[in-house]
């Protein structure tokens, strides 16, 4: 571990984690629901996750890109977010893997970010490399390394459109690293994900999701565990659809689930991002249009736009 890191309270060796089993089928990067803007509230988020669980979803990721985490403090409204979604997701889904992504600038705050969701008993963390300065590799390695010590299994996660990227080189080392379970690579680059793939065969029980939403069928058939599409917030049932018509070997039904999903994500010609999703599922009654600042919630312009582009797929939308 670094000199200038220090490990959150918690202290005990990380668990014993399959991270196949734990990255399989469908996770949804779950968009947070806000009491008032940029406050997060579990309770705001049930009628989304009963939702969501009755279409078949399996698993969460809480506090990424979708769900504004790098906008959100630490502190004890994280805390009170997270246990209030574990707890419910639990209830819904019985076993349910609910991770949490404390990706942040430095190591400092990733920590601290740790310390903040770990009390709340997520089944793992989630981390990026360090988002804003550009980093060397042994820096990178260095950063998740410091998360060894906090008792929680760590899934790696490359998103070079926000933070350093992970390279060839970076993902053969993190499989060696005893706390890394598993990796989400959202980078698009099929090249990267083959080559991910064939490092996390060579260790047992390490897993691959992949997050890059027109590609989520090419990931599952290069051999990846699961996906983690965004679009899942507003069409978990067609994302379960594509997930189980591959497993199943339907190979045309999986491919006409692709073709489906790609039409959605014309939603963020629109608007980009968080605010749009946020829209659609309010207009459905599954959330508050609040959002993290710099966001600002769409304009009535924009939510009739929406609402127009996805009428013609309504079949495919999630229902209250």
């Amino acid at each position: 571990m670094p000199p200038h890191a220090t490990p959150p309270s918690a202290t005990p060796p990380p668990p014993a984690v399959d991270g196949r089993r734990l990255l399989a089928g469908v996770m949804v990067p779950l968009v947070t629901p806000m009491s008032r803007p940029g406050v997060p509230s579990a309770e705001g988020a049930y009628p989304l996750l009963g939702a969501l669980a009755a279409a078949g979803a399996r698993a969460l990721m809480l506090l990424g890109s979708n769900g504004e985490g790098p906008l959100l403090p630490p502190g004890r409204e994280l805390t009170d977010f997270v246990r209030g979604v574990r707890d419910r997701w639990r209830d819904l889904t019985g076993d349910g893997p609910v991770l949490v992504n404390v990706t942040a600038a430095g190591t400092a705050d990733v920590l601290a970010r740790a310390d903040a969701v770990l009390p709340a008993g997520p089944d793992a963390l989630v981390l990026s490399p360090p988002i804003y300065f550009h980093h060397r590799p042994d820096e990178i390695l260095a950063h998740y390394a410091a998360l060894e010590g906090v008792g929680a299994p760590v899934v790696a996660y490359n998103a070079p459109r926000y933070s350093n990227p992970l390279t060839p080189a970076l993902l053969d080392d993190l499989t060696r690293l005893p706390h890394v379970v598993g990796a989400k690579d959202s980078s698009g680059d099929t090249d990267l994900l083959t080559h991910l793939i064939a490092a996390a065969r060579r260790r047992p029980g390490f897993g691959v999701s992949q997050g890059a939403e027109h590609q989520a069928l090419a990931a599952l058939r290069l051999g990846a565990d699961g996906i983690v599409p965004g679009i899942a917030n507003l069409a978990p049932r067609l994302a379960v659809a594509l997930f189980r018509a591959h497993e199943n070997g339907r190979p045309e039904d999986a491919e006409r689930a692709q073709h489906s999903l790609d039409a959605l994500l014309a939603l963020h010609t629109v608007r980009p991002g968080v605010p749009a999703v946020k829209t659609v599922l309010t207009a459905r009654g599954l959330c508050t249009p609040h959002v993290a600042a710099p966001f600002t919630p769409c304009t009535p312009d924009e939510r009739d736009r929406l609402l127009a582009l996805l009428a013609p797929h309504e079949e495919h939308l999630i229902r209250p």
